[in-house]
């Protein structure tokens, strides 16, 4: 070892050290049994869109590049990782990224607002891979799972929403961070491995925005990607390989080489504040709308007025939303109107709206070819106007207001100041379980879908294997 490698493996303080030395130390008996409990519903909610998305395009051609990188399907293999709804096998870092393709694509997954990403996407994956591989116990996969969770909310909470505003997911970006964690505690490394991979995986994460202006099926691979990149970094970190040591707050830690000027507004205190006692988990809003989490206000609001409109002609519409989300969901204006596709539809107030107000509720239907290019849709979603909304407390909510203009002279509004499923409007655990029976329904039978949620509910005294065996037989 030269003088310069023995100087790098020094311990030296800061953010990294401090996260490692937590998650060293980290116990599922430490974990509130509400919090535990949430956790294992907010896993339920994420599979049962897994299932739901074995009847879509894109998780089959992700499936198919997949089997053939890992040299074709491993349906026999028991070392093999089981695929949601695939009846196949793929090796660790493979199936990853396909369950969590199939988790997020349909953008119904869990969102925590402050972080403004979707955690449980990418390290619910990366913990289900790894603890089946390793055979780990139901018990250590929450516990990994909350803890990946827990740290990239944290991270992500600390930019303040800048990564968004200059052009970076970090559902892709930052959950590449709470994967590494994941993988971490599974792989059991200590303080010292952690802390060198967090500093691998920092020239792994990755994340652009640039699908918002086509309607590419990039955001889908993010979260999977970043499963591949945090189980690749804990791997490398536990036979050795020597991670940056200022993963965060270094001259081109992630901060700094991601959000440029807007660097100077991230609270890196953020990511320790509370840390084991306030638990974010409790926090995380789940999707009541298979769409962008910054149209689900505005498309709620719309639904709310359409029994008033009965067959009266709109003239004209004014949605306000927070001016933080208006690159992402009104902009560029001709395609917000006018989406090519499902997932330009997901993040379109004027598509949302307007659907609302002609079908009384967004829901995956609204996904389909023939309800995105229908003409009345689309006739009313150019009548649709974008404003930012002044009193939104963005990202604490994802407000939404509606005005409708109607020609009979009436004028019609509703506001959702507080977007279901934010802090104070919570979707409850009984609610979660509707939505995954809803969507577990369009792959699998009633009897094993309620033998899923029995498993995921009861995974904390269960096997990960068993799980992933159950949740890994062909969809209907």
């Amino acid at each position: 070892m030269t003088h310069a490698d023995t100087a790098l493996t020094e311990h030296l303080p800061g953010l990294s050290a401090d996260l490692a030395a937590y998650a060293a130390n980290f116990k599922l008996a430490d974990v509130p049994v509400d919090v535990q409990s949430r956790a294992a519903h907010l896993m339920l909610d994420a599979l049962g869109i897994g299932l739901a998305s074995t009847g879509y395009d894109y998780a089959h051609r992700t499936l198919a590049a997949m089997k053939e990188l890992a040299g074709g399907a491993m349906a026999h293999d028991p070392a093999g990782v089981p695929v949601i709804g695939m009846a196949v096998n793929l090796p660790m870092r493979d199936a990853a990224i396909v369950n969590a393709v199939m988790i997020h694509g349909l953008d119904y997954d869990d969102t925590h607002p402050s972080g403004v990403i979707h955690a449980t996407a990418s390290v619910l994956p990366a913990a289900l891979s790894v603890g089946a591989a390793r055979d780990a116990s139901g018990a250590d996969v929450l516990a990994a799972y909350i803890l990946g969770a827990e740290i990239a909310i944290r991270i992500a909470s600390a930019a303040r929403g800048g990564f968004h505003q200059v052009g970076f997911h970090p559902t892709g970006l930052i959950g590449a961070f709470g994967c590494t964690f994941a993988a971490g505690h599974l792989m059991k490394l200590n303080a010292d491995q952690l802390r060198d991979a967090q500093g691998i995986v920092l020239s792994m994460a990755s994340g652009s925005l640039e699908f918002l202006q086509d309607g590419a099926w990039t955001k889908r691979l993010h979260p999977g990607w970043a499963a591949h990149a945090g189980i690749t970094a804990a791997t490398l970190a536990k036979h050795g390989f020597v991670g940056t040591r200022a993963a965060y707050e270094g001259r081109f830690g992630l901060y700094a080489s991601h959000l440029g000027e807007l660097n100077a507004k991230t609270d890196l205190s953020l990511v320790t504040a509370g840390l084991g006692e306030v638990w974010e988990t409790l926090n995380v809003a789940v999707k009541p709308i298979p769409a962008c989490h910054f149209v689900h206000a505005c498309a709620d609001a719309s639904g709310a007025l359409h029994a008033e409109i009965g067959e009266t002609e709109i003239v004209r519409v004014v949605a306000k939303v927070p001016e933080g989300t208006m690159k992402i969901v009104c902009e560029p204006d001709d395609k917000k109107k006018r989406p090519a596709n499902a997932y330009e539809a997901q993040f379109s107030i004027p598509y949302a709206v307007a659907t609302g107000l002609l079908k009384g509720r967004f829901s995956l239907d609204a996904l389909e070819e023939t309800a995105y290019t229908d003409a009345a849709t689309l006739a009313l979603a150019r009548r649709v106007t974008c404003e930012a909304d002044p009193q939104a407390e963005f990202p604490r909510f994802y407000s939404g207001d509606v005005t409708v203009e109607l020609a009979d002279g009436r004028t019609l509004h509703h506001r959702e100041h507080i977007n279901r499923g934010a802090p104070g409007r919570p979707i409850t655990d009984d609610d979660v379980r509707i939505k995954f029976h809803e969507n577990a329904a369009r792959a699998v039978s009633r009897d094993r879908a309620q033998a899923i949620e029995r498993a995921v509910l009861g995974i904390a005294t269960g096997g990960t294997r068993d799980l992933m065996r159950l949740l890994g037989e062909r969809a209907q």
